[in-house]
């Protein structure tokens, strides 16, 4: 019998997802092989799919869109306080799509992840608090 279908409008499976995302994050820079891009690229996921899971949970638009910035703009609109160090993490949409693929663009340093990580645990617990 197949696994049940997880619901796209569920709140709480965009936060699971999330999660998962920051897990992974937090987890991999201990890899030999982990490269920070694709680190920075889990955070991007987390922050993304927190704030989705925060606009269904408000009954707001949720697009489909990698752009951090674009979702915290939603809340705004859609009358949600976002505080200055959420919104921080616009700068997380950098890591959506160039940074997963070699070519991309320069390395991430180490410095880089940490504050994309931390951008990203921030928008997680924010959301967390919010729902």
């Amino acid at each position: 019998m197949p696994p049940a279908l997880r619901d796209p409008d569920d709140p709480t499976e965009w936060l699971r997802r999330a999660r998962s995302n920051l897990a992974r994050a937090r987890a991999d820079r201990n890899v030999p092989d982990a490269i920070l891009e694709d680190l920075c690229f889990d955070c991007q996921q987390a922050a993304e799919k927190a704030l989705k899971a925060l606009l269904l949970h408000r009954k707001l638009p949720c697009p489909r869109t990698h752009v951090v910035t674009d979702l915290l703009t939603l809340l705004k609109e859609g009358g949600v306080e976002v505080p200055e160090g959420i919104r921080q993490a616009g700068n997380l949409t950098q890591y959506a799509v160039q940074a997963r693929y070699p070519g991309g663009g320069e390395d991430v340093t180490g410095e880089e992840y940490v504050l994309a990580l931390a951008m990203a645990e921030d928008v997680v617990r924010w959301v967390e608090r919010s729902l």
